[in-house]
């Protein structure tokens, strides 16, 4: 076992905690293994009636995966799908576990994070909760069968999808990201907002972004903003991905998840987390600048699969 997790068995309950604080408990292949034997081991102990999921520190339960060394399993040709799989094999561990499953979204909780926590039973947030996923800041989409319940909150989901907005604990109550609070009642801060509805039309991202930009809401201008930031081609396939999401049960989702990695990873992730993590400059170079410029056709050769 790794020190990158912490285990105990009090009284029945099984608490497994992500342990990687400085790094808010983002977590590499080497957690994903530990986590899966931990919970492999609970499943089949009939001393276990329940388990608890929570992160160290005080920032946040946790920030996702660590793209740093997927991206450098990827740069070095080695075998970065099988980083994906195993976190998506988690993910479905814990949403089928045979026994209660409790997570504590305090803090961050996002990307493969709030992926891990979305499949527990019992999803408790509270005033410091921050939930979002940020993937197409770096060239990715919102993955971890994340999209089904993204694609079922209406216009809040595709904001979040395709902007990587961070909404809070309330929000989250009101979108089924979460089950309870832990401070009582909380505000929604975007849910219910009319230019939520106003722009976020249809399925053309073209179109969402000039809706956004012609807007009088100064909020979403900033969605505008916020989305010509991003990779355009990410955008574009979140947005698909989304669609096809409400479709799928949680493991067709996931399944869905790794087929498009395997085929969008290697396009735009790795210049996406230079400008963003690595070298913090927020100038990426993406394969197509624009929204307008990035082909149907190759969208299309991601999700043929």
């Amino acid at each position: 076992m790794t020190e990158l997790i912490a285990t105990s068995v009090v009284d029945g309950v099984a608490t497994l905690s992500l342990n990687r604080p400085r790094a808010i408990n983002a977590f590499n292949l080497e957690m994903l293994e530990a986590a899966r034997a931990a919970l492999d081991g609970w499943a089949r102990d009939d001393e276990v009636r329940e388990v608890v999921l929570t992160g160290s520190g005080e920032r946040g339960f946790c920030a996702g995966a660590d793209v740093r060394e997927l991206a450098s399993l990827l740069t070095g040709n080695a075998a970065w799908l099988h980083f994906l799989e195993v976190e998506y094999l988690l993910d479905l561990i814990i949403a089928q576990y045979p026994k209660h499953m409790t997570v504590h979204m305090r803090g961050i909780t996002m990307g493969g994070g709030l992926g891990m926590a979305v499949g527990a039973d019992r999803r408790i947030v509270d005033a410091s909760s921050r939930l979002a996923m940020p993937e197409t800041k770096i060239g990715f989409f919102p993955d971890a069968g994340v999209m089904r319940w993204l694609s079922k909150a209406g216009p809040l989901g595709v904001h979040m999808a395709l902007t990587a907005s961070e909404i809070g604990g309330g929000d989250a109550l009101a979108m089924g990201l979460a089950d309870e609070s832990a401070d009582g009642d909380l505000p929604t801060s975007l849910m219910g907002e009319q230019w939520l509805h106003d722009c976020y039309v249809g399925d053309d991202v073209v179109e969402i972004a000039r809706r956004l930009a012609e807007h009088p809401h100064p909020d979403a201008q900033q969605a505008a903003r916020d989305l010509r930031a991003r990779s355009p081609f990410a955008v574009h396939v979140s947005m698909r991905a989304l669609r096809r999401a409400a479709t799928l049960d949680h493991n067709g989702v996931l399944h869905q998840d790794l087929r498009l990695a395997e085929r969008m990873l290697p396009v735009d992730f790795v210049e996406g987390v230079r400008a963003l993590l690595v070298d913090k400059d927020n100038q990426p170079r993406w394969r197509w600048s624009t929204l307008e410029e990035v082909p149907t056709e190759f969208v299309d050769e991601v999700f043929a699969y």
